[in-house]
């Protein structure tokens, strides 16, 4: 429900299950309950490692994360009240906050429940209750429910990891003969090679395989047409005002963040992008940002990241073994780092990241470029309202911009702003699920200096 200061600037209301029929109450309805039914059949199915590894007290924890997930699973179904959190997580005390928040939000006063609350709330929720299931019940408290899936992404995708190896290494081989020109065109492929990864997403396919089996490369052209908003060349330039003359060029040159969204083949082409930024000299240095903790079935984590390179750098193929040996040095030499903050697991809107996460916003701000992976930071940059869809992109943003920003994404919420005006009608009128099918994407890019005042 909208709030009074919502009201009164013009904000429209999140995205929410009340609204029968809609790509939120059939998430709520169908999608999360069949991702839970997966959670629960992986600890059953792991049972025996458990069992192997910890003895009874593995079998007690078993039976005893399945029970409360099952549990949430009916609450969820039955649209019960949203409850608090019990576990002794440190980001426990913002949830429950956040909670508190949601109810005081709430028109009658009607308790906070599944199907009345703002659909990003309560789909952040099952995965945070999803994690307090697994961290009450050591010994089993570190198991990723999630990892096998992330891991047969990644191997099912092998085929086409090898033709991005391959292309960074021809790239690497004739550097010092690009012209400028070359040099924007090898970027352009890239980074529409990882807006494109972004496609194999395990939680919208409920978990079910969705690998890339196809050199990417080759399909740029075929997709290009899918993509409704095309900022690149302002992505280029953000890039390539960077570039300091002079020796020290390389040195000075700046620093991109990417928000990281899926593991598997996603995340490979993301560090596929980071070694073409960083050995062409356009950028100093590459942060990248995780999760936490498991989330959205596919998400990746520390543990997901340093698993991916490793098994690039011991893969029996030249090129991707070179590849993943590069990336290893690139951690070690500090050119590449991972981190993550308990924010990105929170449901805030980003708007919200300079009051509530500020250690976060200020690490940001030191970022010469962001780069947003995926639907799910989209939906937080854009607070997931119900938007019209020819406000822009800096509107719908509401403030939020610690740095020039660009959010890669493959559309599967029904969220989309910064069209032209028409374009979400015809679209509709041509495609009724373009928003939620993941067939069409967006690049779209704001910069806090070009704002207009």
């Amino acid at each position: 429900m909208m709030a009074a200061d919502e009201i009164v600037h013009g904000v429209p209301p999140s995205l929410s299950a009340k609204v029968v029929g809609s790509f939120a109450y059939l998430t709520v309805r169908d999608r999360l309950p069949t991702i839970l039914t997966r959670v629960i059949d992986t600890i059953h199915r792991n049972k025996n490692k458990f069992f192997e590894e910890y003895g009874e007290e593995g079998i007690r924890a078993e039976k005893q994360a399945i029970s409360l997930l099952s549990k949430m699973r009916n609450e969820m179904q039955t649209d019960k009240p949203v409850i608090d959190l019990t576990d002794g997580l440190q980001d426990r005390e913002p949830w429950n906050q956040y909670l508190q928040r949601q109810q005081t939000l709430m028109e009658d006063q009607e308790p906070v429940s599944w199907f009345k609350s703002p659909w990003l709330y309560v789909e952040c929720y099952m995965y945070r209750r999803i994690q307090e299931a697994i961290w009450l019940n050591p010994p089993i408290n570190e198991y990723d429910v999630f990892n096998e899936g992330k891991t047969q992404s990644y191997f099912e995708s092998q085929q086409a990891v090898m033709a991005l190896c391959t292309y960074l290494e021809e790239f690497h081989k004739n550097m010092e003969d690009i012209s400028k020109n070359q040099l924007f065109e090898h970027f352009n492929k890239l980074l529409k090679v990882s807006l494109w990864g972004n496609k194999c997403d395990l939680s919208i396919s409920a978990g079910k395989e969705n690998s890339q089996k196809t050199s990417p490369i080759d399909s740029l052209d075929s997709l290009q047409p899918f993509i409704l908003v095309d900022d690149s060349n302002m992505v280029w330039s953000t890039l390539t005002s960077l570039e300091r003359p002079g020796q020290l060029e390389k040195t000075k040159a700046g620093r991109v963040d990417i928000v990281l969204d899926n593991a598997g083949f996603e995340l490979v082409t993301d560090l596929v992008l980071a070694d073409f930024l960083v050995s062409s000299g356009l950028v100093r240095e590459v942060h990248f940002h995780g999760k936490s903790l498991p989330w959205f079935v596919s998400d990746v984590t520390a543990q997901d990241f340093k698993w991916t390179i490793r098994q690039t750098m011991g893969a029996n193929h030249r090129w991707m073994s070179k590849s993943g040996a590069q990336w290893q040095r690139y951690m070690k030499e500090g050119v590449w780092s991972y981190h993550d903050h308990p924010f990105w697991t929170l449901p805030h809107e980003f708007c919200d990241m300079a009051g509530d996460a500020p250690d976060l916003y200020a690490t940001l701000q030191e970022a010469d470029l962001l780069l947003f992976k995926g639907d799910l930071n989209y939906r937080k940059l854009t607070g997931d309202r119900d938007w019209d869809h020819a406000v822009s992109f800096d509107t719908a943003l509401r403030g939020f911009g610690p740095a020039p920003l660009c959010s890669l994404r493959t559309l599967k919420a029904n969220v989309q702003v910064g069209l032209q005006p028409g374009q979400g009608e015809k679209l509709t009128s041509q495609d009724p699920d373009w928003m939620t099918c993941g067939k069409y994407a967006v690049i779209q890019f704001h910069s806090p200096k070009s704002e207009q005042t």
